[in-house]
């Protein structure tokens, strides 16, 4: 380590007004002199490694994130080889081309214990609607509502679910609506998950890639699951879509977005939390939907996913002592560090989220926003 290194990252820091061993809960405590060569050489994949190897720890990761991204740190850093080799690898392969998602082994399968200590009662993994809400239950539960609404459901109708998790939404939307419901996702353990628990109600859920469904449905939504489709099949995702929606139906998208258009994520990210996944633009989903569909509403409610991602964490360390022996300190570490920078992203409005309504053929009379 080089006292050049250690004053790099000291200048970097202080673009957040964060200090080297300070006594804000923001401040950086390095336990690891190697911990400053990691970081210039190596960016964001140093960093989020030294956090799970123990090499430096910050009170209030969220807050630590928010600062830097407010004070412009990527402004001032330079890709670096992780960057320049996602950026490659995103443009000479398709890597979202095949059925069986790596991200759903990856990340979706890990262990359905953890989802059920960390999410609200209804297992809905995604931005809550906090307007009116005080808890992650009730923050989830007006989401969804806010969903069906937005879709203008009615009894009796089919509601077809793209990457429907562990059955939240449509369990609320046949419990609440009246309606039937089938969901697909990649995930094994979601999908036995939800079907062990929809009691009753007139939904189902198979393992399926969207590109292999066929049928006609009054309407779709996909929520949280845009973020793994990959900017290469945005178009064939929108086509897939039109094939399905009946000509009168709507089409919710709930997704995190990209305030610019990119075909990489962030490569720390990519490797430890969601292979192979990226976020869209605004460009980018409008030009996938051109000639397909007409937009008739754009809500962004990013800000959101900070109190929904604090909750989910809360949650997590709650749970911690009964989870330790299955998951281990090195990942309780990563979780932590990607549940509170997430929170800090979508704070510092780096990062955001958008439910947009689609119509085949535009809503006679107009649509009217449903808030």
């Amino acid at each position: 380590m080089s006292d050049r290194s250690e004053k790099a990252v000291a200048e970097l820091l202080a673009l957040g007004d964060i200090e080297l061993g300070g006594s804000r809960d923001f401040d950086v405590h390095v336990h690891d002199p190697r911990f400053f060569d990691r970081v210039l050489t190596q960016g964001t994949v140093g960093v989020g490694e030294a956090y799970m190897d123990g090499w430096w720890d910050c009170e209030s990761i969220d807050t630590l994130v928010y600062r830097l991204l407010r004070g412009g740190i990527f402004d001032r850093v330079r890709p670096n080889f992780h960057v320049l080799a996602a950026i490659a690898r995103s443009r000479l392969v398709n890597w979202q081309r095949w059925r069986g998602a790596e991200v759903a082994r990856h990340h979706y399968d890990i262990g359905n214990d953890l989802y059920e200590a960390m999410l609200d009662k209804r297992m809905a993994y995604s931005c809550g609607y906090w307007r009116d809400a005080e808890t992650l239950d009730a923050a989830q539960e007006a989401k969804l509502d806010l969903i069906c609404r937005k879709l203008g459901l009615a009894e009796g109708q089919h509601l077809l679910d793209i990457g429907s998790g562990w059955g939240s939404l449509m369990n609320f939307a046949a419990e609440r609506y009246s309606v039937r419901a089938t969901g697909i996702t990649l995930s094994v353990r979601q999908a036995e998950w939800a079907q062990a628990r929809k009691s009753d109600l007139p939904v189902q859920t198979v393992v399926e890639d969207y590109r292999e469904l066929t049928g006609r449905y009054d309407h779709v939504a996909s929520v949280g699951m845009f973020e793994h489709v990959g900017y290469k099949n945005y178009r064939v995702f929108f086509e897939t879509v039109a094939s399905l929606l009946a000509d009168q139906g709507l089409f919710v998208l709930h997704t995190i977005g990209a305030n610019t258009s990119m075909t990489f994520a962030d490569p720390w990210l990519t490797k430890y939390i969601f292979p192979n996944s990226m976020v869209p633009s605004i460009r980018q989903i409008a030009a996938a939907a051109e000639g397909l569909f007409i937009i008739e509403d754009i809500h962004n409610f990013g800000v959101d996913y900070d109190p929904t991602l604090m909750a989910w964490h809360a949650n997590f360390e709650a749970a911690w002592p009964s989870l330790a022996p299955q998951y281990g300190e090195r990942f309780h570490r990563m979780w932590r560090y990607y549940l509170l920078s997430m929170a800090g992203s979508f704070r510092a409005r780096q990062t955001e989220l958008w439910q947009i309504v689609f119509s085949k053929r535009g809503v006679e009379g107009g649509y009217r926003s449903v808030r």
